[in-house]
């Protein structure tokens, strides 16, 4: 290379990197599966699996010899199972992980979140066999999921902040009271939004007086279990929710595989199997379009990490009606995709992490029961 000026090694550089193939790790008990996702991944030319695992044990040396960008891992092995071989990476060799699991079974996809709270970035279920009609479809999702989550720079998890601490964070931005009093609260959330929905909701006051209706992008069959792991695991009740139901206060809904959810006059929760927006289906664009048009300033909008763009317009939209809104803050954020854009576009009112976000909810809550319980010739 000798003679090329500094520019030209860069291109060169450039377009090194860009030829470069993402290098996979492949974490599976079964020799089967193990030939099955390896056929898969590698049916795509960006991709090139540089090393199988059979147990948590050998992900970890194989992570220390061989460097991966992305790692595909199964929960249920013999020696060390996928959660702790998670737990573990994320703490020493923090990698991109994409847990493929044979089940969608609410128990066993309740157990598998376990695993994203140890740090990996994404859920979905294993393609069916080459014979299946949905084989091709369901493959082509796996290698977009993959490619698009070593693209992700992940950061090592320090072991006693896995899990969320329940109790409420002193919030140091003081609320301006919304216009009128809040009485539902919509969250849009995608990659790392499960870890972030679980610090929020376990931040929230116990006597919490309003519902929550939520968007998280996921995978479909996941969630059943997705709302048992959150309800569980946040100590605040989440559940999935049915078409024209009156959310109860206190409780948090998402909606079930194939549907929009949205937020009507009442409040009353609505979903929809109309076209997907941006691919997407539930959006989080939709419900927080929903929630400007029928709740006006009675709504809060949250927006958490997430890659793209969704809600981002019409969390601008719920602050031009009146809500107080809301965006994740970059440092705390798995991907700052969605809440960046917000940022950009002046929708978010307030950008702070997770809890921060509940502290302050629980500050509203508190000022607005207060004024309630005034006498009313005071």
């Amino acid at each position: 290379m000798i003679g090329l000026s500094r520019p030209h090694l860069n291109e060169i550089m450039m377009e090194i990197t860009a030829m470069r193939k993402i290098r996979a790790l492949i974490v599976e008990d079964s020799p089967v599966v193990q030939e099955h996702l390896r056929h898969i991944l590698t049916s795509d030319p960006d991709i090139e699996v540089i090393a199988i695992a059979a147990n948590g044990i050998e992900a970890l040396e194989a992570v220390k010899q061989y460097c991966p960008d992305v790692i595909t891992m199964d929960i249920h092995m013999p020696k060390m199972d996928g959660f702790e071989a998670t737990k573990q990476i994320m703490q020493t060799m923090p990698t991109p992980i994409v847990i493929v699991s044979g089940s969608a079974q609410a128990t066993e996809v309740a157990y598998t979140f376990r695993a994203v709270e140890a740090g990996a970035l994404a859920v979905t279920l294993r393609p069916p066999g080459i014979s299946h009609g949905l084989f091709e479809t369901a493959s082509r999702e796996l290698i977009q999921l993959v490619k698009l989550m070593s693209e992700i720079r992940v950061v090592r998890r320090i072991p006693h902040m896995a899990r969320p601490d329940s109790t409420p964070v002193q919030n140091m931005v003081k609320p301006s009271m919304p216009l009128m009093p809040i009485q539902a609260i919509v969250i849009g959330a995608s990659t790392g939004g499960p870890t972030a929905l679980l610090k929020l909701l376990s931040n929230l006051a116990a006597d919490f007086p309003v519902p929550i209706i939520m968007v998280q992008h996921i995978a479909p069959g996941f969630v059943q279990g997705f709302a048992e792991w959150l309800s569980n695991t946040s100590h605040f009740p989440v559940g999935i929710a049915n078409h024209n139901e009156r959310p109860s206060p206190g409780h948090a809904y998402i909606a079930p595989d194939g549907y929009h959810i949205g937020l009507g006059p009442g409040p009353r929760i609505f979903l929809d199997n109309g076209p997907p927006e941006g691919g997407l289906r539930p959006s989080a664009g939709f419900l927080f379009r929903s929630a400007a048009k029928f709740m006006g300033a009675q709504a809060a909008g949250i927006l958490l990490t997430g890659m793209g763009k969704d809600g981002a317009e019409e969390l601008r939209l719920m602050r031009d009606s009146g809500a107080i809104t809301f965006a994740q803050d970059q440092d705390s954020s798995i991907v700052y995709g969605m809440p960046a854009e917000a940022v950009r576009l002046d929708a978010a009112m307030h950008v702070l992490p997770p809890e921060h976000i509940a502290a302050m909810l629980n500050s509203l809550m508190k000022k607005e029961k207060g004024l309630s319980n005034e006498h009313p010739c005071k």
